[in-house]
Formats: C-alpha cells, structure tokens, sequence
C-alpha cells in the first residue's frame, strides 16, 4: 500500500493508503476508516518494497501483503503541507493556490491553512455519520477555524506545525502538543509512542456499531533525529550514525502501527 516515491522527491509517504477495516457484515453499515501517513519515508526503506533489508517493518509490511500495493502512486507536491491539503482537501492544492509551506507558526501567513470553503474528509465523512479523529502532524492551519478540531474532527491530539521534537518532556517549548484546543501538559514518552497510545484510545472509544474515521498522522520519520535507545539497540551493525537513527526511528513507528492494528484486530474489525 505505498505510493512509489523516493525520499529525494516527496517528504510524504502514504503507508496506509487508505486501511478500510471492516465487521462481518458490510452491507449493513459504512466501512470503518483508517489512514496511516509517514513523514519523509523513503521507498527502500520498508521491507515490502524488496530493497534493503537493513531496517525491519514486519508490521507495515504486514498491510501491504495482505492488501494492495499502489507501487505508481505519486505525491500532488514535494514537500509536507501543500500535499497533506491535497490528501486532506480531495482536489489538487494549486487549484485553490496552496503551493507553500508555512515555515514557523509565528511567521506563517494569518491566513495559512486549507481554506473553509475547500471541505476535508472528516467534514464529508462527519456529515454522513461517521466519528472523526485524528492523531499527529496536522500542518495546514494554524489559527482560529482552520485547526483540526474545527475542521471537521471530533477528536484532535498532535501538533500543528511542520516539525517537533520527539521529546514531550517540556525540554522544547515551542510547537505545543494540542488536544484540540488546549495545550497537553505533563506528556511524557517518545511522541510515536504517544500517538500510537492515543489512536489507540481512539479506537477503543468507539460504539461497536458506530462507523469511525482516523487519521493518524505520524511525524516519523521527519528530522529532527532522535531516537530512543531501545530501538538503537536493535542496529548495531548498521555504522553510519544518521542511517542508524533513521532505522530506530522507523522501527519505533513499525512498533507502533502494530500496535494500533492488534487494537482493530481486538475488536474484530480488520
């Protein structure tokens, strides 16, 4: 399920495509929905893709064995928020002129966002009954009426901006971890573990009849490169330091997508 994109081209790598998990009886409700995006994944970097083998996704590769690859599918832009608005928007971004990133929220345009009168899937998806989250990196607006819980999400945990570290300690102040509104005090973990944990949650909270739609998000594996020692662990053959970074953070993100499918697997919803 990965588009055929190479880390030089796009920052964006679409992993889940589009994940549709669904009961025993799928005539009689709408699918459930789930999206897993990567941030600046190359495509020899998962295993499925044949490539190297240096770096272990045995969860991601998981889905696209058991699924469909889209081995020609391309980002609409190469670089991060004019393609999320393309994902999130349903049309391409320079139709309504998103051709930019934002840079820091404190030098961003007052109107930098997807614009109101462009709808989001979780605006189409809400208003045909469906329970709407999202987890991570939004990146495509940051003031009043363009963050995502007012565009459309019930539920909203992340960060808005481009980047951030991966502590969530309180070592770096800016770009605050968000539950939809507010600002998330006293976190602690590596925020791929965060995100996991909080799509989790996600998804337990829901009416096992109720149709659900998540986004999750993920920053991984987006500079900066930081890692925890316990995936560092698992490279010691692997020299280069950077390269050995970049594995941990991808297995800490593989990890992670393992562990948010096993919570649909328990609800009998894959």
């Amino acid at each position: 399920m990965t588009p055929k994109l190479h880390r030089s081209v796009s920052p964006l790598l679409l992993l889940g495509a589009l994940s549709v998990l669904c009961g025993s009886n799928a005539t009689a409700a709408p699918p459930n929905i789930l999206i897993l995006f990567a941030d600046d994944l190359g495509y020899a970097d998962l295993g499925a893709n044949g490539i190297r083998d240096d770096i272990a996704t045995p969860h991601l590769d998981r889905i696209a064995e058991s699924g469909a690859r889209f081995t020609d599918g391309y980002a609409t832009h190469p670089v991060c928020s004019p393609s999320r608005a393309g994902l999130m928007g349903g049309m391409y971004q320079h139709r309504y002129g998103f051709e930019q990133n934002s840079g820091p929220e404190q030098f961003a345009a007052p109107n930098f966002g997807l614009p109101r009168e462009i709808p989001t899937l979780a605006e189409r998806l809400k208003g045909a009954g469906y329970a709407t989250g999202m987890v991570g990196k939004w990146h495509i607006g940051f003031r009043e009426g363009l963050r995502p819980h007012e565009r459309g999400f019930d539920s909203y945990y992340g960060f808005l901006s481009g980047a951030r570290s991966y502590h969530t300690d309180g070592r770096y102040p800016t770009d605050p971890l968000l539950r939809n509104g507010d600002v998330v005090e006293g976190e602690t973990g590596y925020l791929t573990d965060v995100f996991a944990r909080e799509a989790i949650g996600f998804i337990e909270g829901r009416a096992a009849d109720e149709p659900w739609f998540l986004f999750l998000s993920f920053n991984a594996v987006h500079d900066p490169m930081e890692a925890t020692e316990e995936c560092l662990s698992r490279f010691p053959d692997i020299e280069d330091p950077l390269r050995r970074t970049l594995a941990a953070m991808l297995a800490a993100m593989d990890d992670a997508v393992g562990r948010v499918m096993e919570a649909v697997r328990r609800r009998g919803q894959e």
